[in-house]
C-alpha cells in the first residue's frame, strides 16, 4: 500500500512506544546470539542510581539491550557505542520510572494488554523460521524476558494515559480541526490509477503524456456508463485496490498523498473526477462518501498521542534531574567545528498513530 513517508525522527523512546502499539515491527530472523557467560560476575554491579533509591544493575541493563536487539537487529552495530548506551539507558529509565508510577487500575490494564501483545508476538514469530521458541533460544532470551520488556513498556504507557484529561483531549481535537478541517475525515473512494512507473523497480513505464491520455480515456468510458470495477480491473496500476473495484472504503484521508487527499476531501460526491496527478501517475476518482469522525471516535487516538507526548517530555525534561550517578562510558565530545547539524525533525515526537492499511499514500508500496 502507498503511505506517507514515516517521520525519520521517530527513534529511541518513540520507537519503543511504537513497539507496544504495534508488534508488526517484528522481522523474520530478528534474533542475535548473545555472548556465553563472561558478564555473570558483573551482573550485580550498580551502574546507575536515581532519586528515591532507584538503581539499575549491569545485568538488567544488558537484558534491556538484548531484548532491543531481538526486535531491532540493526541496533547491533551500535551496541558498544557510548552514545547509544547512554540513550538506551535514558529510555530504560523512562519506562522503569513511569511504570513504577502506575496506579492499580493502570497496572491491571497493562497486565491484560501485555498478555494480548505476547499472544500476538508468539503468533507472528511462530510463522517465521525457527518459530517463537527457536528465535528466543538463538537470541539467548526467555519468554519472561520479552514479557518483562513489553509489560514495563505497556505499564508506563498506561500510567501516562491515566493522567490525560478529557479537557486535554477536547483541546487537541479542536486544535487539530482548526489547523486542518479534514484532520478527522474518512472517505470511501474508488479510483483508477494510470501509473508512470513500475511499482517494484521504479522504472518508467509510460510518459506523463501517455498516462494522461489513458486516464482521460478511462474518464470518458466511466462518464459513458461503463462499470467502474470492471475498468479498474482492466486499467488500474494500483495493486492495493485493483481487485476490489478500485475502492478504498472508510479510510482516513490524512494517510494519503496530498493531491489525492485534497481531491478526496473536496470532490463532489459520486461524480467522476478529472485525472488527478500524483507522484505515481494519474488517478480517475469517485468519492462515494465522507464524514468527519466525532470526538468520541478519535478519543483513544488523541489520548494515546497525549500520553506519548508526556512520556517524551519526561524523557527530555524531568529524567535528567532524577539521575544521581551513571557509570556508563561517556560519549566523546566532538569539537564544535566538526559537529554536524541534526536533522530538522531529529527528535520530533510523533503527531499521529500509524496509518491504516489500505491507504494509497506516499512512500512505500
Amino acid at each position: 500500500m502507498w503511505r506517507n513517508k514515516p517521520n525519520t525522527g521517530r527513534r529511541g523512546l518513540t520507537a519503543l512506544v511504537a513497539l507496544m502499539l504495534s508488534l508488526a515491527l517484528v522481522a523474520a530472523g530478528c534474533g542475535n546470539k548473545q555472548k556465553d557467560g563472561g558478564e555473570a560476575s558483573a551482573g550485580d554491579e550498580v551502574i546507575v542510581t536515581y532519586k528515591d533509591g532507584g538503581q539499575v544493575t549491569r545485568a538488567e541493563f544488558d537484558k534491556f539491550i538484548d531484548v532491543n536487539l531481538f526486535f531491532y537487529k540493526e541496533y547491533a552495530q551500535f551496541k558498544d557505542d557510548p552514545a547509544f548506551q547512554q540513550d538506551m539507558m535514558n529510555q530504560y529509565l523512562t519506562f522503569k520510572v513511569l511504570a513504577s508510577r502506575a496506579d492499580d487500575k493502570a497496572k491491571a490494564e497493562a497486565e491484560e494488554k501485555t498478555t494480548e501483545q505476547m499472544d500476538q508476538l508468539k503468533s507472528i514469530l511462530d510463522l517465521q523460521e525457527g518459530g517463537f521458541a527457536g528465535q528466543l533460544e538463538t537470541a539467548g532470551l526467555t519468554e519472561q524476558d520479552l514479557k518483562d520488556f513489553i509489560g514495563r513498556t505497556v505499564q508506563a504507557f498506561s500510567a501516562a494515559e491515566a493522567n490525560v484529561t478529557d479537557e486535554q483531549i477536547q483541546k487537541a481535537y479542536d486544535e487539530q480541526l482548526a489547523n486542518d478541517p479534514h484532520a478527522f475525515v474518512t472517505a470511501t473512494v474508488s479510483h483508477i490509477l494510470i501509473g508512470t512507473s513500475d511499482p517494484a523497480t521504479g522504472q518508467e513505464t509510460r510518459s506523463k503524456e501517455e498516462a494522461l491520455k489513458r486516464a482521460n480515456e478511462v474518464k470518458g468510458k466511466l462518464e459513458a456508463g461503463d462499470d467502474f470495477a470492471a475498468l479498474a480491473k482492466d486499467y488500474s496500476d494500483d495493486p492495493g485496490s485493483r481487485d476490489e473495484g478500485g475502492k478504498y472504503e472508510n479510510v482516513d484521508i490524512t494517510n494519503w498523498v496530498p493531491e489525492f487527499r485534497d481531491a478526496a476531501a473536496t470532490l463532489p460526491l459520486n461524480t467522476i473526477s478529472d485525472p488527478v496527478e500524483t507522484a505515481y501517475g494519474y488517478h480517475v476518482m469517485k468519492v462515494e462518501s465522507r464524514r468527519t469522525k466525532t470526538l468520541d471516535e478519535v478519543k483513544p487516538q488523541l489520548k494515546a498521542e497525549a500520553a506519548e507526548w508526556s512520556m517524551y517530555e519526561f524523557h527530555n525534561n524531568e529524567l535528567p534531574s532524577l539521575i544521581e550517578t551513571n557509570k556508563l562510558p561517556k560519549p566523546q565530545q566532538t569539537p564544535p567545528s566538526e559537529q554536524t547539524a541534526p536533522a530538522a525533525d531529529g527528535e520530533t515526537p510523533p503527531a499521529s498513530t500509524p496509518p491504516a492499511d489500505g491507504a494509497p499514500a506516499e512512500g512505500s508500496q
